[in-house]
């Protein structure tokens, strides 16, 4: 775990920090994970930095082997939580997928800013985290993962993102590493 340095443009990617999600069971406590999110995006908003707020109201058509969400969802299951902090600055991404690139306008909003890495913290790590790190490397930028600001219904597949994918796809560290790089 070694962030190394942050671009002048990074943005701040939150993943799915909504009341729906973060009310899941979790291997770390949830509202734990909304906490470091809430510094990253102060901190990032402080500098005047872009800070994303990426929210899933829906789900990728297909069959698969694994369970699907079913049933009705509460009305406000995909409100954000308000522990973040809004505001109008914040750009909010709603995607239909596990990744917040595909299907959104999220990379035309970053290159507009100048934007060339990424920060993402967020819910789950294997899914929505992981996938929109993946895009965002494939997108050229460089990414960075705040390890300790990220959480999965699965530890071990939370384990296996942080060991084995991340540090292949940019650089990993803590909420508290990365404010420093902020200045």
């Amino acid at each position: 775990m070694t962030a190394t340095v942050l671009d002048p443009t990074t943005a701040l990617v939150l993943v799915d920090l909504q009341k729906g999600i973060t009310a899941l069971p979790t291997a770390h406590p949830s509202q734990q994970i909304v906490e470091r999110a809430a510094v990253l995006a102060d901190a990032f908003r402080a500098r005047g930095l872009p800070v994303v707020l990426v929210r899933v109201t829906g789900g990728a058509p297909g069959r698969t082997e694994g369970p699907a969400r079913g049933g009705d969802v509460p009305a406000d299951w995909a409100e954000l939580v308000p522990e973040l902090g809004r505001t109008d600055a914040d750009i909010v991404v709603t995607k239909q997928q596990w990744g917040a690139f595909y299907g959104t306008d999220l990379d035309l909003q970053l290159r507009r800013r100048g934007v060339t890495q990424v920060v993402l913290a967020g819910i789950a790590t294997s899914i929505g985290v992981e996938s929109t790190a993946r895009a965002a490397h494939e997108h050229g930028y460089h990414v960075t993962v705040a390890v300790d600001a990220v959480t999965d219904m699965d530890a071990d597949a939370h384990r296996n993102s942080v060991a084995k994918i991340f540090p292949r796809l940019g650089e990993t560290d803590t909420t508290e590493a990365i404010t420093k790089l902020l200045g």
